[in-house]
């Protein structure tokens, strides 16, 4: 059994570590938000939205998914760290298509590819096997504790 004072440390600890990720969080949200209605009054400024405009915002509007989630569920989602570097590819290719060599146009599309695949394996890992929280037991463990 764990001395009081360390018991009592751990819970400080944790609620230090809550406390941060909490500002963390707040920052980087509002991060998010200040840097897209920047953007959104920089499309007003120059008349209208450019596909890359429109692309930029959905990179904000992922990112600001991304932290939502992780703010009610505590778990950073890598999906969307992947769907927005699609969405970072896709608005490159959109901007710079004209300009590309083949080569990086190849290059390109083929780290989309790359990526949608990657977005396909974890969603078919994850239906097939799906994690388990911190603290969580399977089913079996629990069934073998029921019967012993």
């Amino acid at each position: 059994m764990p001395h009081p004072l360390v018991h009592r440390v751990e819970k400080i600890g944790d609620v230090l570590t809550d406390g941060f990720h909490l500002v963390g969080l707040f920052v980087v949200g509002a991060s998010i938000l200040w840097a897209s209605w920047a953007e959104v009054f920089k499309i007003i400024g120059h008349g209208g939205p450019d596909i890359k405009d429109i692309l930029l915002l959905f990179i904000y509007l992922e990112l600001g998914a991304m932290v939502g989630i992780y703010f009610k569920t505590k778990q950073l989602p890598v999906r969307y760290l992947i769907y927005i570097a699609i969405t970072a590819l896709t608005r490159l290719l959109a901007i710079d298509i004209k300009t590309m060599t083949e080569e990086r146009l190849i290059a390109v599309t083929g780290a989309i590819l790359l990526l949608a695949l990657a977005v396909l394996l974890l969603r078919v890992g994850s239906s097939r096997y799906p994690s388990r929280r911190v603290g969580e037991r399977d089913s079996a463990e629990t069934d073998a504790e029921a019967t012993g």
